[in-house]
């Protein structure tokens, strides 16, 4: 770092019975009190250099033997006091970044300027701070710290302002090009070849060299000096998104540690203003860092933005910067983790373990802002562009297509992934005792059914939420499953859910038959019935053991409801009898019963059907049953 040495005499003050002195032959004229010390010295060579001194002498009158000065808002205190005094006897000062704020508003407090003395302190601390503080990064950045003790001041005098402006330039310069200290250039240097240019692993470290040392700096100074990078526009929104983080990581670690602290200090009433003080300042540097995110998607990866918002919700700051984390996190929820999710519940008015209704939120703004596009152009649009431009090439009316599909593909994918971690969110919140119904149920049903490619997470998410909640009423667990399509479960989860005495019978009886259907076609076994189901085919004088007899192939499975069939109409058929007790079930169910998509009701409905296959898979489906049923 630089500094700047001042004067030839040797240090003659002294200190004897509380005051401080200088060594001469001449006795002293002139006292002095600066915030509670006191200076005998001598008024030629101050009043020679200070013109405040010169027009504060001149108006008080004088004594036999000393003149007394008072200076009770002096700047930077007795040790820029002394730096100035001592400045004017010629005694050698050093003035480096650490202490030239306070000289600067020391001289400019008692006007040691050019029109009383050519070569004056505050021309040579202005020459000192514009060729040489200014110039060197660490220089800039101590000296921007050392403002925040003079704040009037230091704006007044543009010192703030000027720093700031130098950081920013630096920023955007290469590091090569900046001056740094010691430490700082070798530890640059180590990420640069010997050749000058960066090697393509070690560019993006370089390239935010600058990120840890400006996160040094309060959050005030910190905002300033942030917008003015971001204005210069030459910074990467990413880097800006880094260097925001690694701020955050200092300034805002273990907060929630820290609330919970705070709040059983405030317990006490002598430490409740304090408390109440550091939680208000975490809740005002949290608000700037969001002010400072910027507005391009990526900018600030996922998980950050997740970190941000749960300590928006432990701090409990402004709705606007909560819903503007949240807003930020859907355009990219897809990059996050399950535990990112379970944000702590704080609220008083909820018993529930997690805030499920900011994730709630979180997952319908994604959901909106992912609505994707058609994989090709309606034909009679394209033939109509073709039509109206026949100049356009077919190339480019490819390339569209391509980037449409490109697009459509991107969004989908995304879906998935968000698929997948909402059924992995829903496994840990459903451990809470507290969480009702209907927000797992809203959860769930945020993702669209062609997002969820296996149903195994989901079930075993409904799993959960059932053994953690062993009171649910019939009714309930119907509802909790209707989230389930049993079309998508994986062999082993079919062999789970068909001896999961927990599930509504009517999915139990569901998984079954997509099961035999699915035995069937591979030639395989069905797995075995659990006591509940056997309970009840025996109540039907209904043998388990023995297979079901052939379905009719008189009857047609009708093409607006893919959940329904019928046909099932031998008395002795297994699959028959089930249809038929769970019709009856329904019967007594009528409330609970869910509208299909044209308004109607169906009874069989999610529960009691083979699905509608195509012609030729259902022929084979009934060939086999038919050649079964001649064998024996």
């Amino acid at each position: 770092m630089k500094f700047m040495k001042l004067g030839s005499r040797p240090d003659t003050f002294y200190t004897a019975d509380a005051v401080r002195s200088v060594s001469s032959d001449v006795s002293s004229d002139l006292i002095v009190q600066v915030k509670g010390s006191r200076y005998m010295l001598h008024k030629f060579p101050l009043l020679s250099k200070c013109l405040r001194l010169q027009r504060i002498c001149s108006e008080s009158p004088e004594t036999l033997q000393h003149q007394i000065v008072q200076l009770p808002d002096f700047p930077g205190g007795i040790d820029a006091f002394e730096l100035c005094a001592k400045f004017c006897y010629g005694i050698t000062i050093t003035l480096s970044a650490y202490n030239l704020v306070a000289a600067r508003c020391a001289a400019e407090y008692l006007q040691m300027t050019e029109d009383v003395e050519k070569g004056n302190l505050v021309c040579k601390l202005e020459v000192f701070f514009n060729s040489c503080i200014l110039h060197g990064w660490r220089d800039s950045i101590v000296t921007l710290q050392s403002t925040k003790a003079f704040p009037l001041w230091s704006e007044d005098l543009r010192i703030t302002s000027r720093c700031i402006e130098a950081i920013a330039l630096k920023v955007s310069t290469h590091p090569s090009k900046v001056s740094l200290s010691h430490s700082q250039s070798r530890r640059v240097r180590d990420e640069i070849s010997c050749n000058g240019k960066e090697s393509q692993l070690q560019k993006p470290t370089t390239k935010g060299w600058w990120a840890e040392d400006v996160a040094e700096l309060g959050i005030d100074l910190y905002w300033r000096t942030m917008i003015a990078i971001k204005s210069d526009g030459k910074m990467p929104s990413n880097l800006i998104g880094e260097a925001l983080q690694i701020y955050a990581s200092r300034w805002l670690p273990y907060i929630s540690r820290k609330v919970k602290a705070n709040k059983e200090a405030a317990a006490s009433d002598s430490d409740s203003d304090s408390a109440s003080e550091v939680t208000s300042k975490s809740r005002l540097l949290l608000e700037s860092i969001v002010s400072l995110l910027p507005s391009e998607k990526g900018s600030a990866s996922c998980s950050f933005l997740l970190k941000l918002l749960k300590a928006a919700i432990i701090l409990n700051v402004s709705s606007s910067s909560r819903m503007e984390l949240a807003r930020r996190v859907a355009l990219q929820v897809e990059e996050a983790r399950v535990s990112d999710l379970l944000i702590p519940s704080l609220s008083n008015s909820s018993t529930t373990l997690y805030d499920v209704d900011i994730v709630l939120a979180i997952l319908e703004q994604f959901m909106s802002q992912r609505q994707s596009p058609p994989t090709s152009p309606p034909r009679s649009k394209l033939v109509s562009e073709r039509r109206r431009r026949r100049s356009r090439s077919a190339e480019n009316i490819d390339f569209k297509l391509q980037e449409s599909r490109r697009s459509s593909s991107a969004s989908h994918s995304s879906k998935l992934k968000v698929a997948k971690l909402v059924d992995g969110y829903l496994q840990e919140i459903a451990r809470d005792k507290n969480l009702p119904l209907s927000k797992f149920i809203a959860v769930a049903e945020t993702i669209p059914n062609f997002s969820r490619l296996v149903h195994d997470d989901i079930y075993q998410a409904i799993d959960i939420y059932l053994k953690a909640h062993p009171d649910l009423n019939k009714s309930d667990r119907k509802k909790l499953c209707r989230v389930l399509d049993c079309r998508k479960l994986s062999v082993e989860a079919c062999m789970h859910a068909a001896q999961n005495e927990k599930l509504p019978l009517r999915v139990v009886v569901q998984v079954l038959f997509f099961e035999q259907a699915r035995a069937v076609k591979t030639g395989g076994k069905v797995t075995e019935l659990p006591g509940n189901i056997k309970a009840v085919l025996a109540a039907h004088n209904i043998d388990p053991s023995k297979p079901p007899g052939p379905l009719s192939t008189t009857t047609s499975i009708p093409a607006d409801d893919q959940w329904s069939i019928s046909g099932l109409k031998s008395p002795k058929s297994r699959l028959s009898t089930l249809r038929m007790k769970l019709a009856e079930d329904d019967d007594l169910d009528e409330n609970d019963m869910n509208t299909d998509v044209m308004g109607r009701h169906s009874k069989f409905k999610g529960f009691c059907a083979l699905p509608t296959v195509p012609k030729k898979m259902f022929s084979k489906f009934m060939s086999i049953n038919r050649n079964g049923s001649e064998k024996r």
